[in-house]
């Protein structure tokens, strides 16, 4: 690939002197320099000092069907020649956006034949509390405008989507959470079951987080609350995989009380679980559905919401002007893309190769990393997994948050050609859904490898006493 610059260096200066990063101390990074990626293939990228790189976390958790995929350069270029861009607003709309909306209703659980479209997960979050508080006020019950979220959840990092969120690192900065916002706690197996609940079986855990969401109604008066949201699994939060007691439960709860339930499958859907979407993989039926990521496999920015019958027909029936929306919505390039990247996934069976094939054989290759002398645990779901280092194996005792062990062990990750990301002491991947069983073998040995450097490293300062 040519570049204008002549250096990786060059590269870095203008990078330090113009661009604000996410989620980044831009003057930390500005000491050290940016890693410049300048190419990806398949499951790899490559910087610009000709480095060959893993791609463990698919972009952010989105490239589901790899880099480099000329269907869907094809698809962008085709559209921009014909037509590039107009919008959605003023009685119009156009032909990819129309025929992406009803694919989406295709490949969707049944209560689902609507769409409104975003540019992103985080627009899409922001759209989930307009359309949960209009579907209130059109119901007569304006008062039920409290959104229930758990801590540890992420919704992206919009005003909105952030108060959604249950990060309270970024509750910290911008007045954080907006009003009508509340959290319960996550059904984290690891950190709370094994600890508070000993005498409770993993499922039976389930039963007792899903429990945290009525006492939460009750406490608040069931006549406020307006619906709950989760992510199947948290991805952000670290790859939190829910006992399979847990969502039914929530289900029957949230039609105890008749509050909406909405599932953001931004990280979960196309495929990611070895289902189309994550609410199918673990049986609940939610009213609206969060996505983006996966839907465009990153190529190009998208994101929506999925509008189930209920809402559908209250807002077409009763509603009048909806006052939401963006520039972007429905895009012509981005639909087109989109439903270039979907034909990919149905043509090469991706989510049934995921289920039957790549999913078990990763959730194989976790549980023999147990047996590495820094790996308390080891869970997958579909193609997510999460290792948990821990001081001691036996009894499980945890490193000091303060020593941030993930952080040492990315390092070494990404000085050996893998991207592998750090919550917390969890490792996480999420590797693109083309990933094959000889791949996967690859990717165990890096891991492995950088473990083992980990674990060196950890020793020699004196951390593992």
């Amino acid at each position: 690939m040519t570049s204008q610059y002549s250096s990786t260096a060059e590269i870095q200066k203008l990078d330090a002197a113009h661009y604000l990063h996410p989620f980044t101390d831009h003057s930390a990074l500005a000491k050290k320099g940016a890693r410049v990626i300048v190419k990806g293939q398949g499951v790899y990228i490559w910087d610009s000092e000709g480095n060959k790189i893993f791609d463990a976390m698919s972009g952010l958790w989105c490239v589901n069907v790899g880099y480099g995929r000329k269907e869907l350069a094809d698809a962008a270029y085709a559209q921009m020649l014909q037509l590039p861009f107009y919008n959605s607003f003023f009685q119009t709309t156009t032909e990819p956006g129309v025929r992406l909306a009803a694919l989406l209703t295709e490949i969707a659980p049944p209560q689902f034949k609507h769409v409104f479209f975003s540019g992103s997960g985080s627009e899409g979050n922001d759209t989930i509390v307009r359309l949960v508080r209009r579907y209130w006020d059109l119901q007569g019950q304006p008062e039920r405008n409290v959104i229930i979220s758990r801590w540890n959840g992420y919704h992206g990092s919009t005003m909105a989507g952030a108060s959604l969120g249950g990060m309270k690192g970024m509750h910290q900065q911008g007045g954080l959470p907006i009003p009508g916002i509340v959290h319960i706690d996550q059904p984290y197996w690891f950190e709370h079951g094994r600890t508070q609940y000993p005498n409770l079986s993993k499922e039976q855990y389930g039963i007792e987080a899903a429990s945290w969401l009525e006492k939460k109604i009750l406490e608040l008066g069931p006549e406020k609350v307006a619906a709950f949201i989760g992510e199947p699994v948290q991805g952000a939060g670290g790859v939190i995989i829910p006992p399979s007691t847990y969502w039914p439960e929530i289900q029957r709860i949230c039609d105890k009380y008749g509050i909406l339930l909405i599932s953001d499958e931004v990280i979960c859907g196309f495929g990611r679980l070895g289902t189309w979407w994550g609410c199918e993989k673990f049986g609940f039926r939610p009213d609206l559905m969060t996505f983006a990521k996966g839907v465009s496999s990153g190529y190009v920015p998208l994101g929506g919401v999925m509008i189930g019958d209920r809402v559908a027909d209250v807002l077409i029936k009763k509603g009048g002007e909806f006052t939401h929306g963006y520039t972007y919505s429905g895009h012509p390039v981005a639909a087109a893309v989109a439903i270039a990247n979907i034909k990919i996934i149905r043509e090469e069976k991706l989510v049934e190769k995921v289920a039957t094939e790549t999913g078990p054989y990763l959730a194989k290759v976790f549980e023999a990393l147990k047996e590495h002398p820094l790996v308390g645990d080891a869970e997958t779901c579909g193609l997510v997994g999460a290792l948990i280092l821990v001081k001691n194996k036996s009894p499980i005792q945890l490193f000091d948050e303060k020593l941030e062990v993930g952080m040492v062990c990315r390092g070494h990750c990404f000085s050996n050609g893998l991207i592998m990301r750090a919550v917390g002491d969890r490792m996480i991947i999420a590797p693109p859904l083309v990933t094959t069983l000889k791949q996967i073998d690859e990717l165990a040995a890096l891991i492995r490898k950088c473990l083992d450097l980990t674990w060196t490293e950890l020793n020699n300062r004196g951390w593992l006493t």
